[in-house]
Parts: structure tokens; sequence; C-alpha cells
């Protein structure tokens, strides 16, 4: 079977470099557009040699032109960028847009984070989200919106992380809506690629944690609420009864995000024993691949997973602060960005949904 051809844009940034890093390898997919902004005209070897395979490919402007023609065109554009271009792209071809723009369900909250045009919500990347149960209680899974399908919004690094982290509570009632606390610590990679005060030079990061986006600013916020909704077996529009205390710190550390959600048990939750508990998260990852539910007494590291589109998840109970905190450890840019958009592509292609992709880390 002939290889899908595939157009990256913004593919000199780290989203963007680590979708060609996957597809490189990818026995279905070739790459044979990459596109960019200020590297118009550079070979990408210059800025991605790690990636020999694609160095000779010319980087092109992020045009419609430039960008049609291809089976799959994959958006690593800054929120705003994407949404614009999108308008102009060929229906026929499958439309991976990793940036923000098509996330939210909600124009409320997009005007209330964001600002500026509100554009039409894609089908969400996010395989493993629970949306709900069906009429034997089994879990429904956002999976099953995605065979077929031409536009897939790519989640948030950090909303990856904490849903993941999460989900199981909130989908069986075990955590009281308004008190879910998620603190986390992010590699800088997650700031993007580009020298600003959250994104300082390595003699001010090493050695140093930075808090950003904090007091409830955080853009990835509203993506969250609108996850646990669905979660809970609720419409975007009930996302408003979610509250959540959200604070992401940088950490000298390149890639990863270790997310630790908290929350207050509900009765039904406080009436379990610590047993019953990990079993809802046993059930709800046993049968997802890219889900490791770690070994009792065993917590999540950021250098197990990086490389890989694992994530490695831990819960424990905190019965004297009546809580449950749950964990999640996540490479931001392979699970939390291009390995999700991947392993999306791959189900609305009729593709193995592992094709290309790994559970297995770099370490150390």
């Amino acid at each position: 079977m002939a290889k899908y051809t595939v157009a990256v844009a913004g593919a000199t940034g780290y989203a963007g470099g680590e979708a060609l890093r996957i597809l490189a390898a990818h026995p279905d997919f070739e790459v044979t557009c990459v596109a960019g902004h200020s590297s118009v005209g550079d070979r990408l070897g210059k800025h991605m040699p790690h990636i020999p395979q694609l160095a000779d490919l010319t980087v092109e402007d992020t045009t419609p032109e430039v960008l049609n023609g291809h089976d799959v065109i994959i958006l690593a554009l800054p929120h705003g960028a994407s949404g614009r271009l999108a308008a102009q792209l060929d229906p026929d071809a499958v439309v991976v847009d990793l940036g923000a723009d098509h996330r939210l369900e909600e124009k409320s909250a997009w005007d209330d984070f964001y600002g500026g045009d509100f554009y039409e919500h894609w089908t969400y990347g996010m395989p493993e989200l629970i949306t709900g149960k069906d009429a034997h209680g089994d879990y429904t899974r956002q999976r099953a919106a995605l065979p077929g399908v031409k536009r897939i919004a790519g989640p948030g690094c950090n909303v990856t992380a904490t849903t993941l982290a999460i989900q199981p509570a909130v989908a069986e009632g075990l955590v009281e809506r308004t008190d879910l606390v998620a603190d986390l610590v992010v590699g800088y990679s997650g700031a993007g690629k580009n020298l600003k005060r959250t994104n300082l030079l390595a003699a001010e990061a090493l050695g140093s944690a930075l808090p950003y986006g904090v007091g409830g600013t955080h853009r990835h916020i509203p993506e969250i609420l609108q996850n646990l909704a669905h979660a809970a077996g609720e419409p975007a529009s009930a996302a408003s009864e979610f509250t959540l205390g959200f604070t992401p710190v940088l950490a000298p550390m390149s890639r990863g995000i270790l997310a630790t959600v908290s929350a207050r048990m509900t009765d039904k939750a406080a009436a379990m024993s610590d047993e019953e508990i990990r079993a809802v998260w046993t059930r709800a990852y046993e049968d997802q691949d890219f889900m490791v539910l770690l070994p009792e007494g065993t917590l999540p590291a950021t250098g197990n997973i990086i490389g890989s589109n694992a994530a490695h998840i831990q819960v424990v109970t905190d019965r004297r602060a009546g809580r449950i905190i749950a964990f999640a450890a996540i490479d931001n840019l392979n699970r939390g960005t291009a390995g999700q958009a991947v392993q999306s592509l791959n189900i609305a292609l009729g593709l193995p949904e592992d094709q290309g992709l790994t559970k297995i880390g770099v370490a150390p």
C-alpha cells in the first residue's frame, strides 16, 4: 500500500519537530513537505539534525498552496494561526491541529481565556478520554469518534496529564467537583521554542523552578474542565460545575510533565477501601495500551516516559486530609502532543492504533 503523504507546518518548532521524528519512523507515512515562517528556504537539517532522513527537505512558506495536495496536514502553529489557515485547506485531507484553535466547544470559554476569533470545534484527539457509560455500564471513549474523521484537534500537554490522572475519579463520582487541585512540574519545551521570561537561558534556568500561568489564568484550564465534564458523561456546558486550582511549574528539564491532581473525597469514596478506589483506575485503564497504572507503591517519574507515548499513572488516598491524589507522568512533546496526534491519525485512517509509537521510554 502506498504511504500517506504528510505536510507539517511549524516544522522547526518543538511540537512540529517531534511530529517529524515520529513520522520519519512510521511505516505508513511519508513526510513530503515541511513549512515554517522565519526559516523559509533553509534545509530542515539545519534545525532538526536529529532526523537525518528528512534533512534535505527545504522549509517552505506556510500557505494553503504549499500544504494542500497532501493526504495529511499537521499544524503545529500558535493559537490563531491554524484557525485562520484551516478554512483554506483541502477538505479531503486529514488535518490535525496541535494548537488550541479547535479544542474548545464553548465560545464563552474561548472568550474568557483566549479572545479573538472563535473557530469551529474539531473532533478531539484523546482516544482514552472517558465520555460516559453505555447501557451496560462500560466506559465509552473518545476513540469511537475518530475513525474516518478529517479534522482532529490535538489536546494540550498539561491537559493530557491532568485529565488522564483524575478522570477515573470523576467518572465514578469519587471526588468533589469544586475541590480539584492540579500542580504540574513541566519541562521547558512545554513553554515553546522561543526566548521569553518563561523560557530562560540555561544559566538562569538550571537549578531553579519557576511557576507560570498562575491564579486561574492558564489557557489549558477550560479544556481540562471540558474533559472532566465529558468524563462525567455530561456536555461541555457542564464544565462550569467544576473548579480547578491549576499551577504549572517549569523545572530544569527539557521534557516531561508530572501532574499531581488531588480532590476531596465524596461520601461514596470515603466509604470505599483503598483497594476499591485503586480498582477504579484499574478498570479505567486495563484495556488502554498506552496507559500504564504502576504497581501499588510505585510513583511515576518523568525520566521513565521520555520519548514514549505512554502515561504512567498512580493513585493514592490521604485519609487524614480526606483526599484522593492521582499522578500522571507523560512526555509533553510525545504523549502530550505529537504522539497522541499520530495515535489519533492512526485511528482516523484505519491503521493499527499503536503504529509508529512506543511505550518504551529512554532512560537514564
